[in-house]
């Protein structure tokens, strides 16, 4: 074990400052400092915010990672940070502390892909990934089918959302029931008690000449919206648990059919579903059950792992360390629409090459050597 690379992620895409300590596949540490309480007051997450959140909470968190992790800043092997896609100014504060903490420790700098983590992460929680792998993933800002037969450099986008993604639909369907935000947990809470076939809600892009594998939730969003409208116009009392309980089923019956089918037409006898939306305990049901059906592996880590967070940023740094891939070069920017078919930002000159010997020079005598 001692000889897996030891490798700090930084997450900073959205509104949580999450730094992880990862060595080889195994979580020795997963720090989070959340500013969604921040946002709720806005109903969403608002950009500047955010920024000035990851600010404030990146080296107490970065500490509390290493603290939790047992290990010193001077034994890492390398430090990886989320590159892209996601909020620009979120972006730029961790890539920038990555840089900072890299360049004076004299270690390799990895700048990843957002996406390519959240997959990568489930091998933290059951074991290296097979190759193929089909993942599902689904937040506020992604709902994508991927086809990954190398994590660290070949990841293909077999689908994704058109509007909305479902994350986001939640989110709005919660506001409009007045439920608050984030809309996710709490939806899902309400759908618990409700009754899933109660209102024959609308599937997106489900139709023979739609496409296969994208995605679509406005047009659901909208017919929820005007459903809970016209109940309200007429007087009636709006059931909430029912109403979040078909809103839910529409969203996971799109979801899990598209990717079976993409397993099925693809070959691929693995499906991982990662991001956010990942913990909703319906999703992981239904999945179950239609994999099961369809002699198909599913691969979901437990909903900590789902949401943004450092560990799986690490996890994709200690696996670019294992198979010796290309280190960042120090002008590694971030980049809030970086494709998914870009899982890193390696170097662009042989000076720098994993193992950055021309930094150590810079970093002797500084407070982490």
């Amino acid at each position: 074990m001692a000889d897996e690379p030891l490798v700090l992620g930084i997450e900073t895409s959205c509104d949580e400052t999450g730094v992880g300590v990862v060595r080889g596949t195994t979580l020795l540490a997963d720090a989070i400092a959340s500013s969604v309480d921040e946002h709720a007051r806005f109903g969403g997450v608002v950009p500047e915010v955010a920024s000035r959140a990851h600010l404030e909470a990146m080296v107490p968190t970065v500490e509390r990672a290493l603290k939790e992790a047992g290990v010193s800043a001077k034994d890492l092997d390398g430090i990886a940070v989320t590159a892209g896609p996601g909020l620009a100014g979120a972006l730029l504060v961790g890539v920038s502390a990555a840089k900072a903490y890299a360049y004076a420790l004299g270690k390799p700098l990895y700048g990843v892909n957002h996406l390519a983590s959240h997959i990568c992460v489930d091998q933290l929680e059951h074991g290296p990934l097979p190759e193929p792998t089909m993942a599902l993933l689904v937040s506020g800002g992604h709902s994508s089918l991927l086809l990954s037969s190398d994590i660290t450099s070949d990841v293909k986008p077999m689908g994704a959302t058109i509007d909305d993604a479902a994350g986001e639909a939640f989110d709005k369907v919660a506001r409009v029931l007045n439920l608050g935000f984030p809309g996710g947990p709490v939806i899902d809470r309400y759908a618990r008690e409700g009754d899933p076939a109660a209102i024959a809600f609308p599937r997106g892009l489900t139709g023979p000449r739609d496409a296969a594998y994208d995605f679509s939730f406005s047009g659901l969003k909208t017919a929820v919206a005007r459903w809970i409208e016209a109940r309200r116009a007429a007087g009636e009392d709006v059931p909430v648990r029912d109403v979040a309980a078909s809103f839910q089923e529409a969203v996971v019956d799109v979801l899990t059919r598209k990717a079976v089918r993409a397993c099925r037409d693809e070959g691929v006898d693995h499906l991982m579903i990662g991001g956010g939306v990942a913990a909703n305990s319906r999703l992981r049901a239904l999945a179950q059950e239609r994999c099961e059906a369809a002699g198909i592996t599913l691969r979901v880590p437990r909903p900590k792992l789902c949401t943004d967070n450092g560990a799986m940023v690490a996890a994709l740094g200690a696996e670019m360390v294992a198979r010796g891939r290309a280190a960042s070069d120090w002008d590694l920017s971030a980049d809030s629409s970086l494709p998914v078919t870009d899982p890193h930002v390696p170097g662009r000159s042989p000076s720098h090459s994993p193992s950055h010997d021309h930094v150590h020079e810079v970093a002797k005598g500084n407070l982490y050597s």
